[in-house]
């Protein structure tokens, strides 16, 4: 079962939808603040944080992602670090890293996915993710991504990040795939 986390409840409303319509795997929606929530439950095989309408647990699923793999998501707000947001970056009240964090430290999911907008506030920000996650034992890689590359109308970038936890030489990614890998 999937746990997904949206405040917006127009959006946590769609969710809903896509999962009844088995767009996206089905799951429980919580609509609390991610500062209000508790660690979720292990039996959530899937956490979504921040989950709009879906777009990490549809790209998953598109993507192959075996549905018992465990993994994270969280594209935490991009409007502390955005052009066109107020520019107040750690000060703004939307700066929700370090909650999600702390949630990231309490479970230590084997494999973490998010996003952020690539922006040079919004690198800073990577660095400083990846420097927390790495002193949870995570190694992380990123990528800048034009959205135009992927079909969208417009040129806007994002960083697309992924932390895993395995040991060198063999990540938590392979190992959770060929754990829950089903024999065909």
């Amino acid at each position: 079962m999937n746990y997904y986390n949206e405040i917006d409840q127009y959006a946590a409303q769609w969710l809903g939808n896509l999962a009844n319509a088995s767009i996206i795997p089905s799951g429980h929606i919580d609509t609390r603040s991610i500062i209000h929530v508790e660690t979720p439950r292990p039996e959530f095989r899937q956490a979504h944080f921040f989950a709009g309408i879906g777009g990490w647990a549809l790209a998953l699923k598109m993507a192959g992602w075996p549905e018992g793999v465990p993994v994270w998501t969280g594209s935490c707000p991009c409007q502390p670090f955005s052009i066109a947001g107020k520019k107040k970056g750690e000060q703004d009240e939307r700066h929700l890293w370090p909650t999600f964090r702390d949630l990231i430290g309490q479970r230590r999911p084997a494999v973490i996915f998010g996003e952020q907008v690539a922006s040079p506030d919004g690198r800073e920000w990577l660095s400083r993710v990846r420097a927390d996650l790495e002193k949870l034992g995570y190694r992380v890689g990123a990528a800048d991504l034009c959205a135009a590359g992927v079909g969208a109308p417009h040129i806007r970038q994002r960083l697309y990040w992924v932390a895993d936890a395995g040991a060198p030489g063999r990540g938590a990614l392979l190992r959770s795939i060929e754990a829950n890998r089903i024999e065909e």
